[in-house]
């Protein structure tokens, strides 16, 4: 059999050692990449260090995202991490309506930081924005008007 660990020291001992710091993920023009989805909207995100400008779809996001409250939401994981207008985000988003291109543009949006800079992966994760929602429309189904909607009845 194995080494067995008898004692506290020993444990403690192979928790460090195997306790090593994540390397940050980039290519070799020092990007980062990740993809964010939420209902049936995929954002390919790719960040770098710049002046905090974001592109969507070749678009600036004033543009794309009129709402002031889905930028809100697109910019809370750069809030969370303390770092506001320090990365260029460049992303193309498809598929499903304008909050969930947001929702799946902040999903890669800090999946793409974790990666650059894995010592921001806590406070990214504290704030639930690593976690992928995925609530998805229900499909129809057969013999109903829609999803759980039935017709309506009628005794005559």
């Amino acid at each position: 059999m194995a080494d067995t660990t008898t004692s506290l020291e020993d444990l403690k001992e192979a928790v460090t050692e195997v306790a090593e710091p994540r390397e940050p993920k980039k290519d070799e023009f020092g990007r980062s990449y990740a993809t964010g989805k939420r209902k049936d909207a995929v954002a390919r995100v790719w960040i770098k260090p710049g002046t905090g400008k974001i592109l969507v779809n070749k678009r600036e996001i004033e543009n794309y995202f009129p709402r002031p409250v889905l930028r809100m939401m697109i910019n809370q994981p750069f809030e969370v991490s303390n770092r506001e207008n320090q990365f260029d985000v460049v992303c193309t988003v498809s598929g499903g309506g304008l909050s969930g291109q947001a929702g799946a543009l902040r999903h890669g949006i800090s999946k793409a930081l974790s990666l650059f800079e894995p010592d921001l992966r806590p406070a990214l994760k504290k704030g639930g924005f690593l976690t992928r929602d995925s609530r998805v429309v229900e499909r129809k189904k057969y013999g109903r008007r829609k999803a759980r909607r039935s017709f309506q009845f009628s005794k005559r």
